[in-house]
């Protein structure tokens, strides 16, 4: 039997974990920015070193939560101001 040494690394199931987890929990922002920078630049370090599928699926996920963050943060404010100017007027 051969043996295949290959190269095992966590960050690609990390940063897989950490971008899902910035994905469901994007209405929270202080858990969803930094899962989600850990799950990139945690996808970046394990793409780097092993070349792992599973660590740019985490970069994925994790730029998928930020930017669901974002619009959910943008959509937050644009009700906000909507609601001042109304109360204003």
């Amino acid at each position: 039997m051969e043996s295949t040494n290959k190269k095992k690394s966590p960050y690609g199931v990390l940063s897989l974990t950490l971008g899902i987890i910035s994905i469901i929990y994007a209405l929270f922002w202080y858990i969803s920015l930094p899962t989600g920078i850990l799950a990139i630049n945690l996808g970046i370090k394990g793409k780097a070193e092993v070349g792992s599928k599973l660590a740019t699926a985490g970069k994925v996920t994790g730029i998928v939560g930020l930017s669901i963050m974002g619009a959910l943060m943008l959509l937050k404010t644009f009700i906000i101001v909507l609601a001042f100017l109304e109360y204003i007027l």
